[in-house]
């Protein structure tokens, strides 16, 4: 598996990069977000990777962060939910529009993305939140499971509690992911 490409941009187009690796170059499917945020042609770039088989062939899919490509792995789990779909997704919403609107039920929010109706929303949201709560878990728990504890020592509920995590950037220490939370939960 290819996780991730390190080199000079040399080339764009409709449908996304080629990153010249040692003299190898890389075509990889990018969304327009992805690409609007990349550095001009002769830079340097970092591209998070995904590499997809098919029977037809070999596909390196490309974000710009860890979280899309990681979000990007869960999408394509759900049946009838490929690859164009999984990027249409990722290139109309954020990450953590994504995660919130799977984990919140809200069927409106991906219904916004070129290719999804109400079913196939539905759809989406009945398979993955499941598997987006049990990543989200193993998450937390690696981390200690301090965020989700302090919120449930708090009172809030599991719903407000996934939706607060979900929203939370979770690079931050833990006391600022649970200052960010507090500060999420009192908006609503």
């Amino acid at each position: 598996m290819i996780g991730r490409v390190r080199g000079t941009l040399v080339g764009r187009s409709r449908l996304g990069i080629t990153v010249d690796v040692a003299g190898v170059g890389y075509e990889i499917i990018t969304t327009p977000r992805t690409q609007s945020d990349l550095p001009g042609i002769g830079e340097e770039v970092v591209i998070h990777t995904h590499l997809h088989g098919r029977e037809d062939g070999i596909t390196l899919y490309g974000f710009g962060t860890e979280a899309e490509r990681d979000l990007f792995r869960v999408l394509i789990t759900a049946s009838g939910l490929g690859p164009k779909l999984g990027q249409a997704i990722l290139g109309s919403l954020s990450v953590t529009e994504v995660r919130k609107a799977i984990a919140t039920e809200d069927v409106d929010a991906l219904v916004v993305v070129p290719g999804v109706g109400r079913r196939s929303a539905q759809k989406i949201v009945l398979e993955l939140k499941p598997k987006l709560e049990e990543e989200e878990a193993s998450v937390v728990t690696g981390s200690g499971g301090e965020l989700r504890q302090a919120l449930e020592g708090l009172g809030y509920t599991p719903t407000e509690i996934r939706g607060a995590i979900a929203e939370v950037d979770r690079d931050l220490p833990v006391a600022e992911q649970i200052r960010s939370a507090l500060q999420l939960l009192s908006r609503r």
